[in-house]
């Protein structure tokens, strides 16, 4: 099984590389990261998009047999960027992390695994980027190995409700009002 991992050159899941791929490399000895769409290499057959900020168009996409998403939301609520901050900012103690396919639209595609998790709320940036990282590599894990084992994807489920969005993150929504515990 190839798979390939894109991740945006900024994105905080860089500094996680070598964590990542040795989960992966449990299940596959071919792992390659790349950090541009544009670099996706055909016959592939995972593709898993893991903290990437741009819409990669469905030529890019079909390069590969199967395209993942992992996103921290209970979608179709909360797609967007930073979910799990902005859930977090909003007071949520339970939140969703889910496994989606990827398509064209912004984090729209069809739900493979989806799972919850109590969110203690005095973590700070660092142990919450720990739970993200962890909570997506269970999903990854557990979506490779029943691909492997089945030699297909598992069965898919279709986003359901009203979809709601996060928007992107700027320096002044991570400003402190000195007027709040």
């Amino acid at each position: 099984m190839k798979i390939q991992i894109l991740i945006s050159k900024s994105s905080w899941a860089n500094i996680h590389k070598k964590t990542i791929l040795k989960k992966l490399k449990t299940i596959s000895k071919d792992v390659f990261f790349i950090q541009n769409h544009k670099k996706i290499k055909s016959h592939f057959d995972i593709n898993i998009i893991f903290s990437y900020f741009k819409i990669i168009p469905k030529k890019y996409l079909k390069k590969s047999k199967i395209n993942l998403i992992p996103h921290e939301s209970d979608l179709p609520k909360g797609k967007g960027m930073s979910p799990l901050t902005w859930q977090i900012l909003e007071g949520k103690r339970k939140v969703f992390f889910s496994l989606i396919e990827a398509n064209s639209k912004i984090d729209n595609g069809q739900i493979y695994f989806k799972h919850s998790k109590i969110i203690n709320k005095n973590l700070i940036f660092e142990e919450i980027k720990k739970i993200q990282l962890d909570e997506n590599i269970k999903l990854i894990l557990k979506f490779l190995k029943y691909y492997k084992k089945n030699n297909k994807a598992p069965k898919k489920i279709s986003q359901i409700g009203k979809s709601t969005f996060y928007k992107k993150r700027t320096p002044q929504n991570s400003e402190i009002n000195i007027k709040n515990s």
